[in-house]
């Protein structure tokens, strides 16, 4: 018996940006119109294609510097049948800063970024002094951010430059995304190592 021949296979998760100045339409990237999250550094999309799957109301976003994560991202997705998962393959402080749309993003993931210990380095931070007035730029009004981080210098740096910003606030991580690791986590854990966490919402506008 002859088998039934193959579909076509699914069509790329990968966002090709047409422009690095113009900034992106979650409205035209997904094909449901649904709130959205972003992964700033997705890494091999272990987080996100899981969550994905978990909260299909909702779109997902995962910006990859690394090619070979990003194309990890894009068949961990496919596979996994989801059609609301997108993958951009760029810097991700430059996606956060330039191409996120304005105040269109309901939740930012920020799990792991490279901590840069060196003193000389650690102006190339991800999370920084600037970290969280780029973020109200995009955040929708009561968004929030989760962050997460092995290195306990760099979590303090996380903590202070959020309380130093009247328009966050401290909230508590839901339990379900809590129990949604990355590769790094999953590597940390088994080595021991502790794990930072944190998250803080962006207060809505006085009615």
């Amino acid at each position: 018996m002859t088998p039934p021949a193959a579909g076509p296979p699914p069509p790329s998760l990968l966002h090709a940006l047409e422009s690095v100045v113009d900034r992106l339409d979650f409205q035209t990237l997904f094909p449901v119109a649904q709130p959205v999250e972003v992964e700033l550094g997705s890494g091999d999309g272990s987080f996100l294609v899981r969550y994905a799957r978990l909260h299909p109301e909702r779109n997902f976003l995962g910006i990859e510097r690394l090619l070979g994560r990003i194309r990890k991202l894009d068949r961990k997705g496919r596979r996994a049948g989801l059609a609301n998962l997108k993958g951009l393959r760029i810097e991700a402080a430059y996606c956060l800063e330039y191409l996120l749309p304005a105040h269109a993003a309901v939740v930012v993931h920020v799990y792991f970024p490279d901590p840069w210990p060196k003193r000389r380095h650690q102006a190339r931070r991800l999370v920084n002094e600037r970290f969280p007035r780029l973020l109200r730029g995009v955040l929708a009004p009561g968004g929030r951010v989760y962050l997460r981080t092995d290195d306990p210098e760099y979590f303090a740096q996380m903590q202070a430059v959020f309380a130093a910003d009247p328009a966050f606030s401290g909230v508590a991580t839901p339990l379900e995304l809590e129990a949604c690791q990355t590769d790094f986590e999953r590597d940390f854990r088994a080595q021991g190592k502790p794990i930072f966490g944190a998250a803080c919402q962006l207060a809505s506008p006085a009615s």
